[in-house]
């Protein structure tokens, strides 16, 4: 039986596209592992899927001064020392690496071992971990045609980001139906992230009732940003936080409102939604979504406000214009042949697969 390494944490957006890969080589007959971080986000997802998880140490890799920069580089080679012994005794064939800084140690320790590995960056530009590892990998998978030019070209691979079979497999019907929503009208889907966006809930709900004139809205909020005072509003429907319901509530949605976030909007892309991208600033980001959203814009995909722009009147501008433009914009994401990166990445993980002696 063939078994694979999967790593990759710090973000939702490091692990959920493994999620794709993962179902794809299972109908295969892989066994598969992952190593992760104590205390990052991955553990909780990946044991949920009932994959087993190893986690080792990892220094954050930062670019500014903190004193903590003295203290990582030993967890760092202590995460190395790590990784190499659980590499050693899973014998994987092969390591997929998503990103984050746990994939540092795993990926030398893959090296050291002469085991290969297949790297997959998502934003336009690499993050820190990538660039630091991208001479010992293998291939290197990117999702914007711009990131090319950032990466080794003997290396480089363009896949698409690999996509959840679940979020492809909502039904409108039933995100009609738990909203108490008709097909009527058109459904404005509105989101800012696993924690919510205050600027972006404060917009909405001061733009609600001209945004309730011509659509539906469901409203992704974050943890411990509802408010009950707008739970009555027919046509309105808010929510602190989605999971199982995503695939439902995105399938019956026309348009969407969101953070640019590589996973989250070449998700709506795969599932053909127009957008209207509100990307983090630069001082919240390292600047990755402003390119992301840039490029998606370039390829008419949706349109972009700044956040530093966002008020009502040009929220609801921006989403009249998108409306008008939705069919030439789905027309354009018809013609995308890099929607799911799922079959590309497994072919390549088969191709590089490394035989037993």
């Amino acid at each position: 039986m063939k078994k694979i390494v999967f790593t990759g944490g710090g973000t939702a957006g490091h692990v959920t596209p493994n999620l794709a890969v993962m179902a794809n080589l299972r109908q295969l007959g892989w066994d598969m592992e992952y190593i992760g971080s104590k205390d990052g986000i991955e553990r909780e997802i990946i044991e949920h899927e009932g994959i087993p998880f190893h986690h080792i140490a990892s220094g954050k890799l930062r670019r500014y001064f903190d004193a903590k920069n003295f203290k990582d580089p030993f967890k760092v080679l202590q995460g190395v020392g790590q990784a190499y012994r659980l590499l050693g005794k899973i014998k994987p064939h092969i390591v997929f690496s998503k990103g984050g800084f746990v994939t540092v140690p795993v990926i030398v320790a893959s090296k050291l071992r002469g085991i290969p590995v297949i790297s997959h960056e998502s934003d336009y530009t690499p993050g820190l971990a990538n660039k630091i590892t991208m001479p010992l990998v293998s291939r290197i998978c990117v999702t914007f045609p711009e990131t090319l030019k950032y990466v080794r070209r003997d290396k480089a691979e363009r896949t698409g980001l690999p996509i959840r079979e679940q979020i492809l497999g909502g039904k409108a019907s039933r995100g009609l139906q738990m909203n108490d929503f008709h097909s009527q009208k058109p459904v404005l889907f509105i989101m800012g992230g696993s924690l919510g966006a205050q600027r972006i809930n404060q917009t909405v709900r001061e733009s609600l009732e001209a945004l309730l004139e011509r659509f539906q809205v469901i409203h992704i909020c974050g943890k411990g940003n509802t408010d009950p005072s707008f739970d009555r509003i027919r046509g309105y429907r808010q929510y602190a936080y989605v999971k199982d319901e995503l695939p439902d509530l995105l399938a019956c949605a026309d348009l969407v409102v969101s953070r640019a976030g590589s996973t989250s909007i070449f998700e709506f892309l795969a599932l053909r939604k127009p957008m209207l991208l509100i990307p983090l600033t630069r001082q919240a980001s390292r600047g990755d979504q402003i390119l992301n959203a840039e490029s998606f814009r370039g390829m008419g995909y949706g349109k972009v406000l700044f956040e530093e722009e966002l008020n009502p009147e040009s929220l609801i501008s921006n989403l009249y214009g998108l409306s008008a433009e939705q069919d030439e914009i789905r027309q354009r994401m018809e013609l995308n042949p890099y929607g799911n990166g799922t079959d590309h990445i497994v072919k390549l993980i088969e191709t590089y697969c490394l035989p037993r002696a």
